[in-house]
Parts: C-alpha cells; sequence; structure tokens
C-alpha cells in the first residue's frame, strides 16, 4: 500500500540486573520495550552454588537477553576490594549463562533505597532484602536511562 507507514515492532528484550552482595544479592527486572526496572527479588545465600542455582531459575523464567551487574566504587570513582568480586561475579554469569553481561555504575544505590524504603515507612523497610532488590532497581534504572541516551 503505496503511502502507508511500515512500522515494525521492536521486541522487548527482557534485562535482570544484579547488587551483588557477599550475603545477598539483589535481583530487578525490566525490559528494553517499557525500560523501566521493577524490584524482583533477594537471593539469600552465601554459597555460590546456592545463588546460581536461584540465579539459573530465574533466568529459565525471564528469558533475559542481557545481565546487568551494579560495579561498585568509591565516591570518587576508584576501584575497591567489592569492585573485583562484582567483575569476577559477572565474569561467572556470563561463563554458565552465555549471555552478555553489562556494567552499571552503583555509587550510592544502597544509600538512595535505604532513602526510598525510609520515606515508605516501616513497612516497607521490613521485608528482608528489599533493599538490595530495591539498589538492583536503581542499578537498571540507571542503565536503561544511559542506554536510551546512547
Amino acid at each position: 500500500m503505496s503511502g502507508d507507514l511500515a512500522l515494525s515492532p521492536t521486541p522487548a528484550v527482557a534485562i535482570l540486573a544484579f547488587d551483588f552482595g557477599t550475603s545477598r544479592i539483589g535481583v530487578a527486572v525490566g525490559n528494553t520495550l517499557v525500560r523501566v526496572a521493577h524490584p524482583l527479588t533477594t537471593i539469600d545465600a552465601k554459597r555460590s552454588e546456592t545463588r546460581f542455582r536461584a540465579i539459573a531459575a530465574l533466568i529459565d523464567e525471564w528469558r533475559p537477553g542481557i545481565l546487568v551487574v551494579g560495579l561498585p566504587r568509591h565516591a570518587d570513582g576508584a576501584p575497591h576490594v567489592m569492585t573485583g568480586r562484582a567483575r569476577r561475579f559477572a565474569r561467572q554469569l556470563q561463563g554458565r549463562f552465555r549471555l552478555p553481561v553489562e556494567f552499571s555504575d552503583e555509587r550510592w544505590t544502597t544509600e538512595l533505597a535505604q532513602a526510598q524504603l525510609d520515606v515508605r515507612g516501616p513497612r516497607a523497610a521490613m521485608g528482608r532484602g528489599m533493599r538490595d532488590r530495591v539498589a538492583a532497581q536503581l542499578i537498571l534504572q540507571s542503565w536503561l536511562d544511559e542506554a536510551r541516551r546512547s
């Protein structure tokens, strides 16, 4: 049909984001179409295999095309001990699940997540691990916002 615009919809790609910690990992989900991150869950386990089994279940459920890992740094941007651990975690994700892994600056996300929960009141802050999943949400939202500008 002449004059009609042929619109080819871009399929949404699901994204899982991780706020890596030595005791807990916050997880958030979003996609490339809507570009809004949502807190999903907290993996509360110290054993690596337990963590990766939980992540495998999330990957099976959500079928992400991209994984995002928060990269911790000091306020001035310098790396610290958790920077290396987060990078190792990202390499393990990529190796186990064969998905692209990207990083997002996570400076201040835990503090911002706690501030958001404090505003919502004590009921919101009561959920174990809620701060971790909200931090993951902030990591993913930052990545989505940056990707939109690119």
